[in-house]
């Protein structure tokens, strides 16, 4: 019975393979079948996860446990049960001040948290001596680092008219922001290309004992 079911396992992953990639060749059933089993199957793996790893042990557990010393936990109770409101057409306006409480204190949060990883740790990071390296290479990667991050910030300077001399730097600052953009754009293709590697070698490996 188990040699049966990892024989019907590899063949399902082999279908459902084929399947997303047949999306290169055109939009078709069978690749719509594989997405939408895909998403549901993800939509049902976070439900359980989240009810099990978050709900349960942080929510009904202190609850049953000691509820007049949890009292305060059905404050996000109400408000998770006032979100779920929106899949009704006539209480889905219940479904606006919680989210508008979710999307305030992230914004909140991450407004500190990249405040203090970003810009300060950028700025602590930009004002350093560029002549404390012992090399050359290290010597002019201090100058790239404190030029580009000067000349980046001052392409964002819209308050004047950036033109003649003044606009050299903006130039400049646009090179570094391409550079950028590009290699996050590489580092963004390479990760899919190791998934697409993964998927051939499950191929051929796997499921063709071509390679070893």
């Amino acid at each position: 019975m188990s040699n049966f079911m990892s024989v019907f396992g590899l063949w399902m992953a082999v279908f459902f393979t084929f399947s997303i990639f047949s999306f290169l060749y055109k939009d078709n059933p069978f690749y719509k079948l594989a997405e939408q089993i895909f998403v549901g199957i993800s939509a049902a793996y976070w439900l359980v996860y989240l009810y099990y790893s978050i709900m349960l042990p942080n929510l009904f557990n202190k609850l049953i446990t000691d509820f007049r010393g949890n009292i305060i936990l059905l404050i996000p109770a109400t408000l998770g049960i006032m979100m779920l409101m929106r899949i009704f057409p006539k209480t889905q306006w219940m479904s606006r001040f919680p989210i508008a409480i979710m999307i305030g204190t992230s914004a909140g949060i991450n407004m500190v948290r990249y405040t203090k990883s970003d810009l300060l740790s950028q700025i602590s990071a930009t004002m350093i001596n560029p002549f404390a390296g012992a090399t050359p290479s290290i010597v002019v990667g201090n100058f790239i680092i404190i030029i580009g991050t000067i000349c980046g910030v001052y392409y964002f300077y819209f308050s004047k008219k950036q033109e003649g001399i003044t606009a050299i730097p903006s130039k400049i600052g646009i090179w570094f922001l391409m550079i950028s953009f590009g290699a996050s754009f590489g580092y963004t293709v390479m990760a899919r290309i190791s998934l697409l590697i993964g998927r051939l070698e499950f191929l051929l490996k796997d499921w063709l004992h071509i390679i070893n």
